[in-house]
């Protein structure tokens, strides 16, 4: 009994690591996806995702061998009861009334939100700890969130993932407009992908290539998710995004027709061997009622139809796994070429756009105003805004208005949360109602605070950031949209989930602004110790070289010439000599 025994054991150490691999394998999945969008004006988007899906339960903290999820963001999730996580890094600001609506927005600098589990008890200790560990390991400066530009929304920012309930006390969300993103935030960011930056989608991630673009946004979203429809079993989705638009003016050429060559200096050989789905989408569908403008080459092996943004839209679809793909030739290079210039006419305008500016003279008081556009002809919709303005513009909270054609538009939900000075910044939440075909203003006045002389940054005349504001909508679709196989439908269809298929959920973003304080000038405490230091030399020394110095009193000595005139005088005289 005892050898049997033994050679069991052994055989299954002989088979375990195969066999464990093979259960890993079943368990993660890697998809990998590549979206290149023509936007009006010749530019380009190209929105990279590699989505991870991990079917083990990380809050159980039985999981200790990580395959495909990074390690670092897997035990950050399982440490701190982290039950979503979303942060994005980005440079530049999305035009949404030029380019449409982008598959995902971020505002300008850094974002982050997540929400905690229930058994958190210290959800702020839990926050700063998440931020100063995701700021070493992104290598941004996420260390500055602190309770002055910390908020807690009671109404946007519901969990994007599966949730048993919604207590906005578990929700944080922190932006930071003055982050400047670069290729130290790229890099780390590359390295929690399963095959880095060596095989698959990612060899295209070339930092100088992306930097030389208009727009740059990289972000990374946890959540949990079902493990199939009976929603018994959750799994945990790591989705990383990376989203750049590229312009025919900065690139020197001029030209609208665009290649993979073109914008990032590489082209494509090999799929990454850890993805079990790895493909190219290209936008192709028709601008206009008339021919297709887009001539795209290699020619795709299949065309796929999807309901995107409640729009019909067609792609071109490039599987890399596919063996006949590199049969042709060792590299793919997509090339997208128009058959004819774009009239400007055409450009369809985005349902939902807004736009954000400061006004008012001098350095005492000012306004804020919001502009908030619904071009959709016959359908009214609601809008939450969340507005988040630091302490030191106080907001007089009586001047909000809310003006609709002319006519006074009152919100059916308010929620306003006061500064504290050096504590905490103005909340400000409202669910407006949008009609249609109308221009919605809101206005809100401040007056500006005085800082203390040491809480002006290095550069005090470039002025202070205020973050953006953040839309929420469900947005009347123009086409039905059926309800799809999230596993089987592209990434850049299934981040938000759809209620129903007459509406889709949109997030917007709104410039940030940049307003001016009273600032004091920093030249004359330099003028003041300078004049201090003089009279300091001059006058104090002078009076100390006079209180210490020794004084020796010499007898007044007559002139030795005339002395000895006057002898010689004597001695012809016959006196005796002086």
């Amino acid at each position: 009994g005892g050898m049997l025994a033994a050679g069991l054991l052994l055989l299954l150490l002989a088979a375990g690591p195969g066999w464990a691999g093979a259960e890993q394998a079943r368990r993660d999945v890697l998809r990998e996806e590549l979206l290149l969008s023509p936007l009006p004006a010749g530019d380009l988007a190209a929105t990279f995702q590699f989505r991870t899906r991990w079917d083990a339960d990380l809050q159980q903290g039985e999981v200790s061998h990580y395959r495909l999820f990074p390690k670092a963001l897997g035990r950050l999730v399982a440490a701190l009861g982290v039950r979503e996580l979303h942060l994005a890094l980005t440079q530049g600001f999305w035009r949404t009334r030029v380019w449409g609506q982008p598959p995902l927005q971020a505002p300008a600098g850094a974002e982050l939100w997540v929400w905690f589990q229930p058994t958190v008890t210290d959800v702020d200790k839990a926050w700063k700890e998440l931020s100063n560990i995701l700021s070493g390991i992104f290598c941004a400066s996420l260390n500055f969130i602190d309770s002055t530009n910390t908020v807690t929304p009671t109404a946007s920012f519901k969990p994007l993932g599966i949730a048993n309930g919604t207590d906005h006390s578990l929700l944080r969300y922190a932006v930071l407009p003055r982050e400047v993103v670069c290729t130290e935030n790229l890099t780390p960011w590359k390295k929690l992908l399963p095959c880095g930056s060596k095989a698959g989608l990612a060899v295209l991630l070339k930092a100088e290539r992306l930097f030389h673009s208009s727009y740059h946004s990289q972000a990374v979203h946890i959540r949990p998710i079902c493990r199939d429809a009976s929603c018994l079993a959750v799994s945990w989705e790591l989705r990383q995004t990376l989203t750049v638009v590229f312009d025919s003016f900065s690139s020197g050429q001029g030209k609208k027709d665009w290649s993979l060559f073109r914008m990032f200096s590489r082209t494509l050989t090999d799929a990454c061997p850890l993805a079990s789905q790895s493909k190219v989408y290209v936008d192709i569908s028709p601008k206009s009622k008339e021919e297709e403008l887009l001539e795209v080459t290699p020619t795709p092996a299949s065309v796929h139809e999807a309901i995107v943004q409640g729009d019909k839209r067609t792609y071109a679809v490039y599987d890399l796994l596919s063996p006949s793909l590199f049969n042709t030739s060792r590299s793919l290079n997509v090339q997208l070429k128009w058959k004819r210039p774009q009239d400007s006419s055409e450009l369809p305008t985005p349902i939902l756009h807004a736009q954000r500016y400061v006004s008012g003279y001098g350095l005492q008081t000012g306004e804020i105003s919001t502009l908030i556009y619904n071009t959709h002809p016959y359908r009214a919709f609601p809008v939450i805004l969340l507005e988040t303005v630091p302490w030191y513009l106080r907001l007089y909270v009586h001047t909000l208005t809310i003006i609709t054609k002319g006519k006074e538009n009152k919100p059916s939900y308010i929620h306003y949360q006061p500064a504290q000075d050096r504590k905490r910044p103005h909340l400000l939440e409202m669910l407006i109602q949008l009609p249609a075909n109308s221009v919605t203003k809101i206005t809100i006045q401040f007056e500006r605070a005085l800082l203390k002389w040491t809480e002006y940054p290095p550069d005090p005349n470039h002025g202070f950031y205020v973050s953006s504001s953040v839309l929420s909508a469900l947005v009347p679709s123009i086409t039905a949209m059926k309800h799809v196989d999230m596993e089987q439908s592209p990434l850049f269809t299934s981040l938000f989930p759809s209620s129903d298929g007459s509406s889709y959920f949109v997030r917007l973003y709104t410039e940030p602004l940049l307003v001016n304080l009273p600032t004091p000038d920093f030249s004359m405490p330099y003028n003041v110790i300078c004049l201090t230091c003089t009279v300091v030399a001059v006058c104090y020394g002078s009076f100390y070289n006079l209180l210490t110095r020794t004084f020796h009193v010499e007898e007044p000595s007559r002139g030795r010439l005339a002395k000895r005139l006057a002898n010689i005088i004597r001695k012809f005289r016959g006196v005796p000599p002086l």
